[in-house]
């Protein structure tokens, strides 16, 4: 018991001891550290000083630098300012001097105009005087001449006014007169240059339009096929194309002869098929005829595209448009009737620009004026008048269709464009080599031949070939019996004989085929 006691009193003085000793070493150690830092901050604060110090005079020297510029600079503005001062101060004085000089010579000019305006004053005064003496011997004189001439001074005035009047008229009707005549001359001379200048700017064609065709033949074998048993393919080709084909002793080649260009392209291009087929009898011929007329149609369609293509002519109707493509198969005194209403076309264009006039308008015209020489059926108006309603049924413009109408003076002109088509249409048809009368008499013998005697009835077709010596005339089998073939055959024949003048003599064939066709299903 006294041994744990006296170890807790050793421990607790040991601990006393302890902490009493720890205390002074604490209160030591707290010193040296307290003057170590009483130290740092003496040195950070001599430092602070000398650092402040430095930015202090580095911040004195800035400050008088800005200073010195600030002073320079305001130095600087101020002599700107002075400098203008002076030029405006120069500026001011020289206006002062200007306007004292100013102000002198309107000074100088106010006197010498009011020494004027007296001298004026002055000659006014004597001005009138003098009138007023002028007046009184005018005055004098008048009566003196009304005592003398017996008139008052208002009737010699108005009988020198009558004088004078009647004087400029008859000047003025001189004058009138020889403007007119000038005109005149002028514009004769003008017409003949425009005129000329289209012409010479025209590359016109000598254009000769044939009646034959010939067509090639590889071989002279083929001529056999072609003519047929009994010459019964080449009588079919002849009935379905209306063309007559002269088979002669010419190596290689056969002739197609008719009026109309359109049939004889119609049987060449049927020929061509047939031989290339080699499948050469009635049925087939027939066919491919039908087949060929359809494809020409299209071309036909083709030609008359591309023509207005070529004349730069928009939105025509295309039944025009098929019109303009048959006219390459029509001729018109020799001379094919496409090229001349294209020739007549760029010759109206030219004068209608030549005139101030509208080109396009003019072109369409002189394209369109012959569109009555094709029709589709055989009426009794002349072509112009014909061509002018079909202009004006397709909904051509109303210049155009005037154009039409009286480019043979058969509707009056009512448009600028009228007599420049009419002009165009006797340019192109009268130059050198343009046409042929003798062959357009011979062309209308023909189709008169072959009117006559569709006139008939129960006549179907009717072909005149062989330069017309033939008049072959296709009847309908139901309508005519062979005892009226004979009896028509000779009526047609009096008529022809009795009607028409013709050189030689023509032969009239009617054909009366009956033919019975059923088909195995």
């Amino acid at each position: 018991m006294d041994q744990s006691v006296l170890t807790i009193i050793v421990g607790a003085i040991a601990l006393a001891a302890g902490i009493i000793a720890g205390k002074f070493i604490f209160a030591k150690d707290t010193k040296k550290q307290v003057e170590e830092a009483e130290q740092q901050a003496q040195t950070l604060l001599k430092e602070a000083e000398l650092r402040a110090e430095t930015i202090k005079k580095e911040k004195q020297l800035e400050a008088k630098e800005r200073f010195v510029q600030l002073k320079a600079e305001h130095d600087k503005e101020v002599l700107e300012k002075n400098r203008k001062i002076s030029e405006a101060e120069n500026r001011a004085r020289q206006k002062e001097i200007t306007i004292n000089q100013k102000e002198a010579s309107l000074d100088k000019q106010i006197k010498e105009n009011e020494a004027i305006k007296e001298n004026l004053n002055r000659q006014i005064e004597v001005v009138n005087q003098k009138r007023t003496e002028l007046e009184k011997h005018q005055e004098e004189h008048i009566r003196r001449l009304e005592k003398i001439a017996a008139l008052t001074a208002e009737e010699a005035k108005a009988q020198l006014i009558e004088s004078l009047k009647h004087e400029a008229q008859t000047q003025a009707l001189t004058l009138q007169q020889e403007i007119v005549e000038d005109a005149k001359q002028k514009a004769n001379k003008e017409a003949r240059k425009i005129i000329i200048q289209s012409i010479q700017r025209t590359a016109a064609e000598q254009t000769i339009e044939n009646t034959v065709t010939v067509f090639n033949l590889e071989t002279d074998e083929i001529k056999g096929q072609i003519i047929g048993r009994e010459g019964r393919n080449i009588r079919a080709i002849e009935a379905a194309t209306g063309v007559d084909l002269i088979v002669d002793d010419t190596p290689e080649a056969i002739v197609l002869s008719s009026f109309d260009p359109l049939r004889r392209e119609i049987a060449r291009l049927s020929l061509q098929r047939l031989v290339a087929d080699g499948r050469i009898h009635p049925a087939r011929i027939e066919e491919v005829v039908e087949k060929t007329r359809k494809q020409l149609e299209e071309q036909v369609m083709e030609i008359g595209e591309r023509t207005v293509i070529e004349l730069g002519i928009h939105g025509l109707h295309k039944e025009l448009v098929r019109i303009v493509g048959k006219m390459r198969f029509r001729s018109s005194y020799g001379q094919n009737l496409l090229m001349h209403s294209r020739e007549v076309a760029n010759i109206c264009g030219m004068m209608a620009a030549e005139l101030g006039l509208n080109p396009k308008l003019a072109k369409r015209a002189g394209l369109l004026h012959d569109i009555g020489k094709v029709p589709d059926e055989e009426t009794e108006l002349s072509h112009a008048l014909l061509g002018a309603k079909l202009a004006e049924k397709y909904g051509e413009n109303p210049a155009v269709v005037n154009a039409i109408g009286a480019h043979h003076d058969e509707m009056e002109m009512q448009y600028v464009i009228s007599p420049i088509v009419q002009a165009c249409d006797a340019i192109s048809g009268a130059r050198p080599g343009a046409r042929r009368e003798i062959m357009q008499q011979y062309l209308q013998r023909i189709k008169d031949l072959e009117n006559l005697a569709i006139g008939y009835q129960g006549v179907e077709k009717a072909y005149a070939i062989q330069a017309g010596r033939e008049l072959r005339v296709i009847v309908e089998a139901e309508k005519v019996t062979d005892a009226d073939s004979d009896k028509l055959s000779f009526e047609i024949a009096q008529k022809i004989q009795t009607e028409m003048t013709y050189p030689g003599q023509i032969k009239v064939t009617v054909i009366r085929e009956k033919r019975a066709v059923n088909v195995a299903r």
